[in-house]
């Protein structure tokens, strides 16, 4: 009877020292808790006011980065007010000048620039590139003819009425191909012709007039049945009709830019004089008086003062 007494009284001492445990381990934790939150309270007090923490920013970070996070702040907002301000501007002139068609987007130019270069193709003139003669050419004429040939598509893209362009006689595993992929981005998606095929092979030799400064006959006009040879080389060394007895071997028509009628030489401390155009210069002229049907105008545009031309009417 006195072990059982004994034995419940231990038990009931067990469960009374239990729940003081208890009592103690919540006492503990809510302490630790409130020293945390006075310790929150102490550093939200040093941050000072007007200085906040990054967004997503867990930890207290220097003066430096919060003053350089302002700062980027200030440029958001004010990029934002910029665009909003350009926004109601363009309103306020559709709203004014309603008749006045508001500026496309890039994709939508592009799209207009495709479609007018694939029209191009079939109701356009056409304008080859005899590219068999570079064989002979150096690592640096090459860099330059395919600059040229750039800036000949480039002006194309531009035009309102383009032409129809084909590179002939040109190989994918030629290093004038290796050069224009190195040197014009975009190259492989340009939107033209590219063949290994001769000219003389893929065209109707009664159609073709191949352009060479060296001809006996003045171009007239610009037919669109004819296709327009020009002869993609650039010789440093200067040697003299090689473009025109190439046409010569297929008995061909030639033709020259109307250079001596419309412009005079000018006299210069060289006394240099050139007829000698590269091929985009060639083509701007030929793409000018497709548009306007004006040699002097056209002659203007692609007829540098260094080659030592100049227009009749300029003349004092």
């Amino acid at each position: 009877m006195d072990w059982k007494l004994e034995g419940d009284a231990q038990k009931t001492e067990s469960l009374v020292l239990q729940g003081q445990e208890g009592v103690l381990e919540d006492t503990c934790e809510d302490g630790i808790f409130e020293s945390f939150k006075l310790l929150q309270i102490d550093v939200d007090c040093k941050r000072g006011e007007g200085e906040t923490l990054p967004t997503g920013s867990a930890t207290w970070c220097s003066k430096n980065v919060q003053r350089k996070q302002r700062h980027w702040e200030k440029i958001v907002a004010a990029k934002k007010s910029k665009r909003k301000q350009e926004k109601e501007r363009r309103k306020a002139n559709r709203a004014e000048n309603p008749g006045i068609c508001t500026q496309h987007s890039k994709r939508f130019l592009r799209a207009l620039t495709r479609e007018k270069l694939l029209e191009a193709k079939h109701s356009g003139p056409r304008l080859c590139i005899d590219l068999s003669m570079t064989h002979h050419m150096s690592k640096k004429e090459l860099s330059r003819l395919s600059g040229q040939i750039r800036r000949l598509y480039g002006s194309n893209k531009k035009a309102d009425r383009p032409f129809w362009i084909c590179l002939t006689g040109f190989t994918t595993d030629s290093p004038l191909y290796e050069e224009c992929l190195r040197m014009n981005d975009g190259f492989s998606s340009y939107l033209l012709d590219i063949t290994e095929e001769d000219c003389f092979s893929l065209f109707p030799l009664e159609n073709i007039v191949y352009l060479t400064p060296d001809s006996e006959h003045a171009l007239e006009d610009v037919d669109l049945n004819e296709v327009y040879i020009l002869g993609g080389l650039v010789d440093e060394s200067i040697q003299k009709k090689v473009t025109f007895q190439k046409a010569q071997e297929y008995s061909v028509k030639t033709a020259r830019l109307p250079i001596q009628e419309y412009m005079v030489r000018r006299q210069n401390g060289k006394n240099y004089h050139s007829e000698i155009l590269a091929i985009n210069q060639v083509f701007d002229i030929l793409s000018a008086y497709f548009e306007t049907h004006n040699w002097p105008e056209a002659l203007k545009k692609g007829v540098s003062l260094g080659k030592g031309y100049v227009l009749r009417n300029s003349v004092e």
